[in-house]
């Protein structure tokens, strides 16, 4: 039997280093979700475990319940993964941390945020459009993105149809700052 987190606090901040390998298991749990859409998927490793800097990630919660990774991609800051414990969901960990995001990556220069994610699964596609994530025709996709869709597929990740979506950033957003 595993143990759920707890946190008093759902705080968004920036990770530290001994934090990340901990990360996993919210990773793996939130992955869980997806199974009541029919979704399961590759086994492997976590993305988060791949990160391995913690100014690419923001937490929420102390210890973390969630957390959203980033890095860039077409001279963008994209969005690598968001994930949120089950057991704290449907609060608005997620959003506070998608802002998070955004608002750093107003701060340090770029025009927007790029992420990939199920189309129609309600807590990917839809969920982001209401927090202003259009979907991104591939015509206007970057060459680095375009080889991470590509790379998804030869991953399996793309078990449902997939989009790219970004959203356009205003440059006086401001963020968390690394210390």
């Amino acid at each position: 039997m595993t143990s759920t987190p707890s946190s008093t606090s759902t705080e968004v901040r920036w990770a530290t280093a001994g934090e990340l390998p901990g990360l996993a298991a919210v990773e793996v749990a939130a992955d869980g979700v997806f199974a009541q859409v029919g979704i399961t998927f590759p086994a492997g490793t976590t993305m988060v475990e791949e990160a391995g800097d913690p100014s690419r990630v923001l937490v929420a919660g102390d210890p973390p319940v969630g957390f959203a990774m980033f890095g860039w991609i077409d001279g963008n800051v994209h969005l690598d993964q968001l994930a949120v414990h089950p057991d704290h969901g449907r609060r608005g960990i997620g959003g506070r941390l998608v802002e998070a995001v955004c608002a750093h990556a107003a701060s340090i220069g770029s025009a927007a945020v790029t992420l990939t994610t199920f189309r129609d699964v309600p807590w990917n596609g839809p969920w982001y459009g209401r927090r202003g994530f259009a979907v991104l025709d591939a015509a206007e996709w970057g060459p680095e993105l375009a080889a991470l869709v590509a790379r998804e597929r030869e991953l399996g990740i793309e078990l449902a149809p997939r989009v790219v979506m970004r959203r356009l950033l205003s440059p006086w957003s401001a963020g968390p700052r690394s210390s």
